[in-house]
């Protein structure tokens, strides 16, 4: 068993196309067309064949919280909280926090040592908070 595809959910795909390969350093993989949408999915130049990253749209409709697309519920409710919605990792956190931030990147959390390693907190321009971690 293995993990081909995992997703982020996102507010504006074209939006975070350009953050996710511009800022982040991915390449886009899969671009086409899926109903109102796109499966549009960017993968780590170092692994084009690895996991895929699907930008999925946050807005379905046909699932709601209050009247409000759920997953956009659920990402508000945890970026208010200061939760980050998943984990990306470096082989070298500070170089590329350095790099993130000369583009533009806003971080919550700088570059922090931990048992496990070192992390920071980056807010992805989508709606969503994500660790960046280097383990040791």
């Amino acid at each position: 068993m293995f993990v081909p595809v995992t997703s982020i959910l996102v507010d504006d795909q074209a939006k975070a196309l350009a953050f996710y390969t511009d800022v982040l350093g991915f390449v886009k993989k899969t671009d086409v067309p899926a109903g109102d949408a796109r499966w549009l999915t960017v993968v780590s130049p170092d692994a084009p064949d690895g996991v895929e990253l699907l930008l999925e749209p946050d807005g379905n409709p046909g699932v709601q919280i209050g009247g409000e697309p759920a997953a956009q519920v659920y990402k508000k409710t945890l970026y208010e909280a200061g939760m980050p919605f998943t984990m990306l990792g470096s082989t070298n956190l500070q170089q590329d926090y350095e790099r993130m931030t000369e583009l533009g990147a806003r971080f919550t959390q700088e570059p922090t040592t931990t048992d496990f390693g070192a992390m920071a907190v980056f807010d992805d321009t989508c709606g969503n908070l994500i660790v960046l971690a280097q383990q040791d």
